[in-house]
């Protein structure tokens, strides 16, 4: 929905009929985007050593090397502390097998493992309704270091530099593969959302551009905005979402691309865990914990 769509979507009575039809468009386009995303592209649970150091080494390239969030590291590979008790979702592109983005699901386990917005962002929680520590420690999660490699984005020389995900270079791929990139931030979500639902985490919080948020609250992913936009490696605030709540909000169409996510994931979650009953050495040893 463009600028002047939104206005109007905000004006009583045609606001209503505004909405509706917008919401009608998102789920026609859910669907089609579902097709697509299913014949072009592929969630991965990361669980390997090659797999997980892929997540590792696009967030280098986009927070170390392209936003320059974190300084760049020798081994080209960006991770932290919150990273010994994460999972790993990449979009892989079928073609070429190489990967379209990447998004870590932090998951405590113990009442000492902080999410990163307890650690960095405390003070956007204050006065909150809903607060990780509301909550068992091993039923919280926090999606974070969600990356798109700039390949998958058009660039205009650095007054662009760190462009939103999902608006990719248009001169490296075929008509039809370009239906699903503008959503690859969404199925990066979703695919995170996939893979905390079944691994029993029921509250989830992320900081995210307010400008995203109310992207991702028009195609039905309606986040809950606890507190306000702080400065954090940009304008960013504090939301929250479960499970519920995200199938409620969803359209028909997504819901569809939910479904083709989540079947990928939980068949390949079902797979880590049994190979994490006798891991071998292609096992990431941080893993091992988060799937037995």
């Amino acid at each position: 929905m463009n600028r002047k769509l939104r206005r109007l979507a905000q004006l009583p009575v045609i606001g209503k009929i505004v909405s509706w039809g917008g919401q009608l468009l998102v789920s026609r386009e859910g669907r089609k985007i579902a097709k697509h995303f299913s014949k072009f592209l592929k969630p991965v649970v990361a669980y390997h050593v090659d797999s997980v150091n892929e997540t590792f080494r696009i967030r280098h390239q986009v927070y170390c090397e392209e936003l320059e969030f974190e300084d760049p590291k020798p081994e080209k590979m960006e991770k932290d502390d919150f990273d010994k008790f994460s999972r790993y979702c990449l979009i892989q592109r079928k073609q070429t097998l190489d990967h379209a983005g990447t998004i870590r699901v932090v998951s405590p386990q113990n009442d000492d493992e902080l999410l990163p917005i307890e650690k960095y962002c405390q003070h956007a929680l204050e006065g909150a309704d809903l607060k990780p520590t509301d909550f068992k420690r091993n039923e919280v999660c926090e999606m974070s270091r969600l990356a798109v490699p700039a390949d998958y984005r058009r660039r205009q020389m650095d007054k662009y530099k760190g462009a939103a995900t999902g608006v990719i270079n248009e001169s490296s791929y075929s008509k039809e593969e370009l239906r699903c990139f503008p959503f690859l931030a969404i199925g990066l979500y979703l695919a995170g959302a996939a893979l905390a639902i079944r691994s029993g985490n029921k509250h989830c919080f992320v900081m995210m551009e307010p400008r995203l948020a109310r992207s991702m609250a028009f195609i039905g992913v309606k986040f809950k905005q606890l507190g306000p936009a702080v400065d954090y490696h940009g304008l960013r605030a504090p939301y929250y979402i479960n499970a519920e709540m995200l199938h409620a909000s969803l359209p028909r169409g997504f819901k569809r691309l939910f479904a083709v996510i989540d079947k990928e994931i939980e068949e390949q979650r079902e797979q880590a865990r049994l190979e994490a009953m006798s891991p071998s050495e292609q096992f990431c040893e941080t893993q091992k914990r988060m799937y037995q």
